[in-house]
């Protein structure tokens, strides 16, 4: 798109950068309203010429700039041209409290002469400066290794139409399109059609064509794309394909875990899709955890997000039917499920995670990626027995007598996945756990949850202590006898991500390297990033920083 555009002055330039500008323009709606403005490293600053020294002068900083374009109109009379920068501020919220992105535009008008074409090339000069000089003020947080993505930025962006409540394409048309004109950067938009069609496509297609994979949608069409990339022969070099998200489905939850990570305050609906999108055009690339999940068929596939069982994959897929009202549809689903509260019998165990210090904290992003390295030798252990399957082989289809029935699947078999990175830290799923694992003695949860990033929706910070590449699973459990008022407040207290705090007897956290949980009740429902799987043994481990994320 900056085919033609013209080369920055060379006096302009030293060491290849742009330094500092000054120019006087009008206003593109009024002639008689004229500016100073002037380009430094880091900000652009705006001032009426006609105001008394530091009156109306407004600073807008490059950290928040999208981009810039230069034009002119289609008016033969007009030898003027016209250049726009687009700034996102954190800006005051116009009814709530609170602060969230809102977009600003500074467009000038440039007629320093009677050509036409120099007043073209002027305002080129101009938004290439601005450009450039925002690439360079990206926001960076200092405990975090980044990547970034080459400029401009091939994008293939996923549409699933009939994701949330069925305005993805209006989302996209609305709110990311004109972010990514802004930008300048192109891409080619693809909507699925069918369950799965993103995971065939991403297997079959030449990458080399994208520098980036753009999600739209719910969570479920982020697992079809990582596991997509981990079913290709060049695995390897497919999962370190930048991935972007962007929410458009009902529950968000890696787009408010990615939106969080930046440390700005908490968003939801479309001032959350403006800051992925922001975030997005912006172009920064952090390290992201994927999660090898066995099933019981000998299945494996990744997860980036979650691993549910009881309380709250019920929620999860009973809720399937509130989706027209949104995110809203989790606390209907969860006031529904409170009133028959159900109790599951089964066995947990894991791998506790090493101590925690700053060297392996979840804010450090030095790691070198691919599969953990051997399992901690001093960790903490009980005994474990070599548990009996035959209790749920015959249930891992039979949800006939339940009320989350068959019909609710949304996931169908896939081949059995030979590729991907080894599972070190896994015994066969027919076999005992090592015995250097912790084996949970209480057999009865209300619910299990493997949390691999901060939320489980837009509005539940399930794991506040985990970062996108932290290599941690953080396991939390309810164990049964937890009263329906004290279940309903650990879900209340989510919203600030306060439940961990509270003091719930009930409520266990842990933070771990790999589990392994074997449901003996005959009915029940696990999800994987909200998706419903078979249900039966099941066991999972990290894999830390393998996947690339767009974030910042």
């Amino acid at each position: 798109m900056d085919n033609d555009i013209a080369e920055p002055d060379p006096s302009q330039q030293r060491n290849g950068v742009v330094e500092g500008l000054y120019g006087e323009f009008t206003d593109s709606l009024n002639a008689k309203v004229r500016y100073s403005v002037s380009l430094t490293e880091s900000a652009l600053t705006i001032q009426k010429i006609s105001s008394s020294p530091g009156q109306d002068e407004v600073v807008f900083h490059l950290a928040d700039c999208l981009g810039c374009l230069a034009y002119k109109v289609e008016d033969e009379a007009d030898v003027g041209a016209f250049f726009t920068a687009y700034f996102y501020p954190f800006k005051r919220r116009w009814i709530s409290t609170g602060m969230a992105r809102q977009k600003v535009e500074q467009c000038f008008r440039v007629a320093l002469v009677q050509d036409p074409l120099t007043n073209l090339q002027e305002a080129e000069r101009w938004a290439r400066a601005i450009r450039e000089a925002s690439i360079r003020q990206i926001p960076r947080r200092h405990d975090v290794k980044y990547y970034e993505l080459r400029r401009p930025c091939r994008v293939m962006v996923l549409v699933n139409p009939q994701s949330g409540r069925g305005q993805a394409l209006q989302l996209f048309s609305g709110q990311i399109e004109p972010m990514l004109t802004e930008a300048s950067v192109p891409y080619t938009l693809v909507i699925t059609e069918h369950q799965n069609h993103a995971r065939d496509l991403v297997r079959e297609t030449d990458l080399s064509q994208w520098d980036a994979l753009v999600i739209l949608s719910g969570d479920g069409l982020l697992f079809e794309v990582l596991n997509g990339l981990l079913e290709r022969e060049d695995w390897e070099e497919a999962i370190q394909t930048p991935l972007g998200i962007l929410p458009g489905g009902s529950g968000n939850a890696l787009a408010a875990s990615v939106h969080h990570y930046t440390k700005s305050p908490p968003a939801w609906g479309k001032e959350l899709l403006l800051s992925c999108g922001f975030l997005l055009c912006k172009g920064l690339v952090t390290q992201l955890d994927l999660v090898s999940v066995h099933l019981a068929s000998s299945q494996r596939i990744f997860s980036f997000l979650s691993l549910a069982w009881g309380f709250v994959a019920d929620v999860d897929i009973e809720s399937e039917k509130y989706r027209l009202v949104g995110p809203m549809r989790f606390l209907v689903g969860t006031l529904m499920r409170l009133a028959s509260l159900k109790v599951y019998q089964g066995r947990l165990a894991y791998l506790p995670a090493p101590p925690f210090t700053p060297q392996n904290s979840s804010l450090c992003s030095s790691l070198p990626c691919g599969p953990n390295s051997s399992p901690n030798q001093n960790s903490r252990h009980n005994h474990i027995t070599n548990s009996n399957h035959s209790t749920n082989s015959n249930h891992n289809t039979a949800h006939n007598s339940s009320n989350i029935a068959i019909t609710t699947m949304r996931t169908e078999p896939q081949p059995v996945n030979q590729k991907g990175p080894p599972d070190s830290l896994l015994a066969d799923l027919e076999q005992p756990v090592p015995d250097h694992w912790t084996v949970v003695n209480e057999e009865d949860f209300v619910l299990v949850l493997a949390m691999f990033q901060s939320h489980l929706a837009e509005d539940l910070f399930a794991a506040p202590g985990a970062a996108a590449d932290d290599g941690f699973i953080h396991l939390l459990y309810v164990r049964a006898g937890i009263s329906r008022l004290a279940l309903l407040t650990l879900f209340m207290t989510m919203e600030k991500g306060g439940h961990l705090a509270i003091g719930c007897p009930h409520l266990v956290y842990e933070r771990v390297k790999a589990f392994r949980l074997e449901p003996l009740s005959p009915e029940g429902a696990i999800t994987v990033d909200g998706e419903m799987v078979e249900y039966g043994p099941v066991q999972a481990q990290v894999h830390e920083g393998i996947a690339r994320l767009i974030s910042g």
